[in-house]
């Protein structure tokens, strides 16, 4: 027991550092210059793939209509007639006349991937030749079509992405949970990824031409790959290019009010990213430094050792939370801040998460059943 206290210990002290640097990783985005404006600004087609009438969805799509950039389009794109998203979209366009909005509604089926399916109907009615690909609970910024045009512009650019915080759709527990994990965790994470040379594509926003696109294959490439980010990411960089974030970082719902609910949600990512990256989600593992801290006090006894490095662990993790929503103020949609009293839960129930990934690959996504396998498809 003795040495599993120590063995504890150690991951502990692991977890907070990498804390704090995913804090100092933030900072020096936030304040890094970002780049010109483009000479240009060509015209833009943001696709939004729906799925049903999600909590916030109109608020949401609503940031999508009211771009400050001088000539973008909008396609919506549903499966049926009966999706409860249509009526949503009719709203907006009586809100925003003056947005070129399109309404693509076709069942048709392309492989496995019901979202990749809605874009490859969506993409004929697309008339411009930069594509913004971005999720229907996507909450952006005025300026989130500038960033990512500009972006795009760079040198060598082949696909744009951005990070994204959390915002809880309601004071449930779930959805504080929910916001804070992506906010606080996966946020600075990824930039920890990319410090050590990863180039992820985030499935959020990912912006590409149209030649590009064209170039891997079109749509129909990742027809059947359950983490199409990943699999778009891999085959642009597989062409050469590069793969950048957006200066802007947009808020994403946390639609769940249950935590079953929202246990279902993060198991089927953890599954996903075990698929792709197994050894990195073992070592994700370092991220939950008051799971081991409760593990610590427990098998050493609650020593007062253990019980000091438990508290000095949260006062850390809360210090850095903090940090984090004092960094990202005063951007649109930022507004679930870090529920400090919540994080030993939320640590514990992060590793309970990752623990439940080994069990097996099956995953729930959008109510079908599907398989995460090693080659990352259904």
């Amino acid at each position: 027991m003795g040495w599993l206290a120590i063995g504890a210990a150690v991951l502990v002290s692991l977890g907070v550092g990498q804390a704090v640097a995913g804090w100092w990783a933030l900072r020096h985005f936030l304040a890094a210059p970002g780049p010109l404006p483009p000479q240009r600004r060509p015209g833009v087609t943001i696709l939004k793939p729906l799925y049903g009438d999600e909590p916030l969805l109109e608020a949401a799509l609503a940031t999508a209509c009211a771009q400050d950039y001088p000539q973008f389009q909008v396609v919506f794109g549903l499966h049926g007639a009966s999706d409860t998203a249509l009526a949503v979209v009719q709203r907006l366009r009586a809100r925003f006349p003056a947005c070129d909005i399109a309404v693509v509604v076709n069942p048709a089926r392309h492989g496995s991937n019901g979202k990749i399916s809605n874009l490859m109907n969506m993409l004929p009615a697309a008339r411009h030749d930069v594509l913004v690909i971005a999720d229907s609970d996507v909450h952006a910024a005025p300026d989130y079509l500038d960033d990512i045009v500009a972006t795009l512009a760079l040198p060598g650019t082949g696909l744009v992405t951005s990070l994204y915080t959390g915002l809880a759709a309601s004071a449930a527990l779930a959805g504080r949970l929910g916001a804070t994990a992506i906010t606080h965790g996966f946020l600075p994470g990824v930039l920890l990824a990319r410090a050590l040379g990863r180039q992820d594509c985030l499935g959020a926003t990912m912006a590409l031409r149209r030649d590009t696109l064209v170039a891997i294959g079109g749509l129909a490439a990742l027809a059947d790959d359950l983490a199409d980010d990943n699999a778009l990411g891999r085959k642009v960089q597989a062409l050469g290019q590069a793969v950048r974030l957006a200066v802007s970082i947009p808020a994403t719902t946390v639609p769940e009010t249950e935590l079953d609910a929202l246990v279902r949600h993060e198991l089927r990512w953890a599954r996903t990213i075990r698929a792709l990256v197994p050894r990195q989600f073992a070592l994700s593992g370092l991220q939950y430094p008051l799971a081991w801290a409760v593990l610590a006090v427990v098998v050493s006894a609650a020593a007062s050792w253990s019980v000091l490095l438990f508290l000095a662990a949260w006062a850390v993790r809360a210090a850095v939370a903090r940090g984090i929503d004092v960094a990202l103020a005063g951007r649109p949609g930022v507004v679930t801040p870090a529920p400090l009293l919540l994080l030993p839960l939320r640590d514990l129930l992060s590793l309970a998460v990752l623990l439940a990934a080994y069990a097996g690959w099956e995953v729930e996504w959008r109510g079908q059943a599907m398989r995460a396998g090693a080659s990352a498809g259904p």
